[in-house]
């Protein structure tokens, strides 16, 4: 085993990269089916309401990297961590730093309006009121934009700090702190 590999530590269990990765291809397929897929939209719409659920119980349940509790910082903390990061300076995390904790909040929370706003333009009530669709055609365009920040804030995480996020997302590993790095 390499000394880079000896190094690595378990930080993101199974089931939070499952359901990482379910969310990711759901919303896809979702974007995909989005014309002329009625039902398969629909149901692929149910499926990521499914995922979005159990990754909010697992945010109360899970691991302690899984934890909302043992991730999400407040405000202040946030703040610091966003000038630090602009300055090249932010300390890396083993975890997901501040803002990270924030952008899976509000991404979790978008799915969830998306879904929820899908679900009512299927029921009797909201079924071909315009309003319905333009408001889940708007909060999807919300979505792809803030997943497109999610994605910038990845890439710059992975150039700073030297580390594939994306990979760690898989295997689950990332190289553990060093003394010079601050939790």
């Amino acid at each position: 085993m390499s000394k880079e590999q000896q190094q690595r530590v378990p930080v993101w269990d199974p089931l939070l990269r499952f359901l990482h990765w379910a969310l990711v291809l759901g919303v896809l397929a979702a974007w995909l089916t989005r014309e002329g897929y009625g039902r398969t939209h629909e149901w692929i719409g149910y499926g990521v309401l499914l995922v979005v659920v159990l990754r909010v119980l697992w945010g109360f349940l899970g691991s302690d990297q899984a934890r909302f509790r043992h991730f999400v910082k407040g405000p202040r903390s946030t703040w610091r961590y966003a000038l630090q990061s602009l300055r090249g300076r932010a300390p890396r995390q083993l975890g997901h730093n501040p803002l990270g904790a924030w952008s899976t909040l509000l991404l979790l929370t978008l799915v969830f309006a998306v879904c929820a706003v899908g679900w009512l333009y299927t029921t009797d009530r909201y079924w071909g009121i315009e309003w319905v669709e333009r408001l889940h055609a708007g909060l999807t365009d919300v979505l792809l934009a803030f997943i497109a920040v999610h994605l910038l804030g990845v890439l710059w995480a992975c150039i700073k700090q030297r580390e594939n996020l994306v990979a760690a997302m898989v295997h689950g590993r990332k190289r553990q702190l060093s003394k010079t790095d601050q939790q």
